[in-house]
């Protein structure tokens, strides 16, 4: 009896990892294991309550809504076109991603909300965009829409005094939102990660469709 139970073992453990693989593929069929979830290197934040509308007017003086991007992966940035080194960063590193993405990037939308209208007018935000790529949106409201669009996505800015009443800086959250071609909130992309991560998402997504 002794000598059998060796074999015996095997063959247990055989059955146990059977079992074990075949729940595992159940479980992947059913979508249970997780493994079905796309994975990003920004943060995902799908499915959540908030940026589920953005109502302001672009440079040219025409309202715009999130359904307008529709059919495109949208990248939305709240800044101001006298930041001194987060804002140009992001949408020079936008626009390159964009180039980089060949064809697929006439199919990404980046969008520039300032959060300074008082300064931002629509010919600065037009000059100032075309210098990273002419197809970007600039959006802009009153100074209590820029506040409903910003509590809107979660995103703090605040005016911080300068020598001059001018002069003034603006505090503001350091990231982008990423819009997938439904017109649904996904990601948050950290200001200052590699560009090569934003790209590899902004693909994800318009292969997601």
């Amino acid at each position: 009896m002794r000598a059998s139970n060796p074999g015996r073992r095997r063959w247990l453990a055989a059955a146990l990892a059977g079992l074990l693989a075949t729940g595992l593929a159940g479980c992947d069929r059913l979508g249970l294991s997780g493994s079905s979830k796309p994975s990003f290197h920004g943060v995902d934040i799908t499915g959540a309550d908030y940026g589920r509308k953005l109502e302001l007017t672009d440079a040219e003086g025409k309202p715009r809504s999130l359904a307008d991007f529709k059919g495109k992966v949208s990248v939305v940035f709240f800044g101001y076109t006298q930041c001194p080194d987060v804002c140009p960063t992001t949408m020079a590193e936008l626009a390159a991603v964009k180039r980089a993405m060949g064809k697929d990037g006439d199919r990404v939308q980046g969008i520039f909300v300032t959060v300074d209208p008082e300064r931002d007018t629509p010919e600065v935000l037009k000059a100032y965009l075309a210098a990273f790529d002419p197809s970007f949106v600039a959006l802009r409201g009153t100074p209590e829409q820029t506040a409903d669009a910003a509590r809107e996505f979660k995103v703090f800015f605040a005016k911080v005094d300068g020598k001059t009443p001018a002069s003034y800086t603006v505090d503001h959250t350091a990231g982008s939102y990423v819009i997938d071609t439904q017109g649904q909130l996904r990601l948050f992309e950290r200001y200052g990660a590699p560009a090569q991560e934003l790209q590899a998402d902004l693909e994800k997504l318009l292969a997601a469709g």
